[in-house]
């Protein structure tokens, strides 16, 4: 089974197929935390892997809210931004614990806002700049997440978002 997955985004459609693609692969819930600059396409890709998942309406960025919540036909979604999270015991207070049950899809961008408090991710994901397109790094931290990576190794849609060599951090 892999560890990493690796793709390069080349624009927006790019990055949407690209988080259909993970989204398909879960054939569980998962916990996903996505990394990246302002701007990297974090709120993209969950928009993507939401739509995947079908859901159907507006899919925006829980800056100031923190968490969107999402029915789905098979269970329950979360979107967490914790962009603003200042100290991680704010996730205390809003019960986050509560929203990692097992079924459920959990999306979490700026994650090491919430160093401590967090469980473990299934998949790490990294969106970087490379010039004016994307390169996005997935990352196995459990046996769950390595299920996913293989299932995408062996997903069709390779010919959508081709796979790409990256150095290593």
């Amino acid at each position: 089974m892999n560890d990493t997955f690796q793709l390069a985004l080349p624009d927006e459609a790019a990055t949407l197929a690209c988080a259909a693609r993970v989204a398909q692969a879960c054939n569980q819930g998962i916990t996903l935390y996505l990394h990246g600059d302002l701007g990297a396409g974090k709120t993209t890709f969950v928009r993507g892997f939401l739509r995947a998942l079908g859901v159907s309406g507006q899919v925006k960025s829980p800056t100031f809210t923190v968490v969107e919540p999402y029915e789905l036909a098979g269970g329950a979604a979360y979107h967490f931004d914790l962009y603003r999270i200042v100290d991680p015991e704010e996730l205390e207070l809003l019960g986050v614990r509560d929203y990692f049950a097992p079924g459920a899809f959990v999306l979490v961008e700026w994650p090491e806002r919430g160093g401590g408090v967090l469980p473990q991710a299934d998949v790490d994901l990294h969106l970087d700049y490379v010039g004016t397109a994307r390169h996005i790094t997935l990352r196995a931290a459990t046996d769950k997440g390595r299920e996913v990576l293989n299932a995408l190794d062996h997903s069709s849609g390779a010919a959508d978002v081709p796979e790409v060599s990256i150095p290593s951090r």
